[in-house]
């Protein structure tokens, strides 16, 4: 499952734009940052976790999104089409 920024804890400190291997992380008009799920591998191929939640200094700010369920393996795929193998 993508992750997602939940905008009511996020305080715009951008740890986590740098540590995300897709730049999946964006900022918003209003300073803070979402994740765009279509280029959000929760770091698989990378890492053992997903960065965003790992550096973030709010906890429950960078959380799983339920609507955005994806195996394993659909994640492994959309990392090999935007990095190669």
């Amino acid at each position: 499952m993508a992750y997602t920024i939940v905008s009511d804890n996020c305080t715009g400190c951008s740890a986590c734009e740098p540590e995300c291997p897709n730049a999946a992380i964006l900022a918003t008009d209003d300073g803070l940052f979402r994740i765009d799920p279509d280029l959000c591998t929760e770091c698989v191929g990378f890492f053992d976790e997903a960065q965003c939640a790992a550096v973030c200094p709010i906890e429950e700010t960078c959380i799983p999104d339920p609507e955005c369920v994806e195996e394993l393996s659909a994640l492994m795929a959309k990392k090999i089409l935007l990095h190669g193998e």
